[in-house]
């Protein structure tokens, strides 16, 4: 039997959003006042606090000198929000002033990952006024190395620091220079005490109680000057006087967001201010509305929307999809390149890890083990039979199937790839095989495609090896300048984009511009948007 008075109990305790928004509202004045035991009181009343109301409480602490309690607020808001930047830098900068350097470096390491390839940040739209700048990240770990007595490390990570494009840094990376030349300590660079996550302006007006139905108004009466504001049998109203006045923008599907708007709720849409949506459905019984915008079909209040007057030239049709729907706006990827392609241009160096958030009670750069590329079979276990065979492989292949054979352990490496050949029906001199090194997601070539003599042995581990295989060699006419690693699934948007999935290895073959790249991946060539896509740098990760 359930006891339904401690539940009805535990479910009166938990603190309603406005509650919430209410004292997250008082504690950022009391911020903006230099009141800061006020405004940590009030932080502490939240019962539930979120990821951006426990930084706040972290800047507070330090503010008054807590170090250790601003530490515990920090791991709270990275415990909330695992991908926030701005956390893994603010308690880099702790971590250096406690001298736990270590875990201040690895904290370093998940900044500048999770800044996911930019420049800068600007928190403004989550309500933190704070550009953070890739740099600034570079610049604590080279303030870690100057504490661990690492000159040289410091002196590196500082110069890769100036080859940062973009604002925010003017030329004070030169002085930061001259002073580790000097072997002078940099000063860590953290969040300032009064830079606070604020709600949202239009969340915080809505706070006060409003008398939404308001006071009965004479619309239409027979009596002169009536101003009667009762309750009375119907009264006689003038034709027309409730018919909405019709034009052209109100026939239109297409509509305009008055103000953003952030997702509240499952199926909501984020949407910002102006945008244009199409009207998918009507309105249901919660006030919402079934819109495309970007390409997603979600929910957004009826409220905010307007019609939107779309003038279309005559003789034309309006283009549809095969559902009959029009284009949903901003449907299109990162501005195309134009004219030639350029020449390839040395990537950027940036930290990278593979690691998991790291724990202070825990080793942070333990590797972890090589994934395969999506759509492949799973992994087919081996018989104890096999396991005692230990002169002999079993080499499992991915090609457009995946196919499995066992071959002695030291079979060089051409009769292996006659066998692989002949079970797949191709000839073997069209094959190209790869094989994922242990503990890296890029795909290399064999040494046996260019040497002589190299057998199984060489990529077989625990008594198996997998390898991926490509027919032809479609980059014989190419230089690979380095390899890549998809972030995300791509879908072509024209003839040349080249499409892969996430966690799939692409050959970089030069720099289009700033945004696009041109790649190889599962014998295709084509161009991308650099953002979908990681470089492994094995240096950096050892930082």
């Amino acid at each position: 039997m359930i006891d339904t008075t401690v539940t009805k109990a535990a479910h009166s305790d938990r603190m309603l959003y406005t509650e919430l928004l209410q004292l997250w509202d008082e504690s950022v004045q009391a911020v903006d006042a230099k009141d800061w035991q006020g405004a940590l009181n009030k932080l502490e009343q939240i019962s539930e606090p979120t990821s951006r109301t426990l930084f706040n409480s972290a800047s507070v602490h330090l503010a008054l000198g807590q170090l250790d309690l601003a530490l515990k607020a920090l791991d709270l808001t990275i415990v909330k929000e695992e991908r926030l930047a701005v956390g893994f830098f603010q308690r880099a900068g702790v971590m250096m002033q406690i001298d736990r350097l270590e875990e201040a470096l690895s904290d370093c390491i998940w900044a500048q990952k999770h800044m996911r390839g930019n420049i800068v940040i600007d928190y403004r739209q989550l309500g933190l006024r704070f550009k953070l700048y890739s740099w600034q990240v570079l610049y604590n770990a080279a303030a870690v190395y100057c504490r661990m007595g690492h000159w040289e490390q410091a002196k590196e990570v500082l110069l890769s620091a100036a080859q940062e494009r973009g604002g925010g840094r003017g030329g004070n990376v030169e002085v930061y220079l001259d002073s580790i030349l000097r072997k002078e300590v940099l000063a860590p660079i953290l969040v300032p005490g009064h830079v606070v996550f604020r709600p949202k302006k239009q969340d915080v007006e809505q706070l006060p109680q409003r008398d939404f139905l308001g006071k009965a108004k004479v619309i239409s009466s027979m009596i002169p000057n009536d101003d009667y504001g009762g309750f009375e049998p119907l009264r006689l109203q003038k034709p027309g006087f409730y018919e909405p006045k019709m034009d052209e923008a109100q026939d239109s599907r297409y509509m305009r967001v008055r103000v953003p708007y952030m997702a509240r709720g499952q199926g909501q849409l984020t949407v910002p201010g102006g945008a244009k949506v199409f009207l998918f459905g009507e309105e249901d019984r919660d006030g919402m509305a079934n819109v495309i915008f970007d390409g997603k079909r979600g929910h957004l209040p009826v409220s905010l929307l307007e019609p939107l007057d779309v003038k279309m030239s005559k003789g034309k049709k309006e283009n549809k999809f095969a559902s009959g729907i029009p284009f949903p706006p901003g449907l299109k990827p990162p501005t195309r390149p134009q004219g030639q392609r350029g020449p390839a241009v040395p990537p950027r160096v940036r930290f990278t890890s593979d690691t998991p958030p790291p724990s202070h009670t825990t080793p942070t750069h333990a590797p972890l083990p090589a994934s395969e590329p999506p759509n492949t079979a799973s992994e087919e276990p081996i018989s104890p039979s096999q396991l005692e065979e230990v002169d002999s492989v079993v080499v499992k292949v991915h090609y457009t199937y995946t196919v499995a054979l066992s071959v002695p352990l030291d079979a060089p490496y051409h009769e292996v790839k006659e066998q692989i050949a002949q079970k797949l029906g191709q000839s073997a001199s069209q094959l190209r095989l790869r094989n994922k090194p242990h503990g890296s997601q890029v795909l290399i070539p064999l040494r046996g495609e260019v040497e002589l003599g190299c057998t199984m042995q060489e990529v077989a581990e625990a008594g198996r090896a997998i390898l991926w295989c490509q027919k032809e060699d479609p980059l014989a006419n190419y230089t690979i300048l380095y390899q890549m690693v998809a972030l995300y699934d791509y879908f072509v948007q024209g003839p040349e984009d080249l499409e892969f999935s996430e966690g799939d290895t692409i050959d970089i073959l030069g720099e289009v511009n700033e945004e696009w790249l041109e790649g190889h991946c599962a014998g295709n060539i084509g161009i991308f948007p650099s953002c979908f896509a990681y470089r492994e740098d094995a240096k950096i990760t050892q930082f």
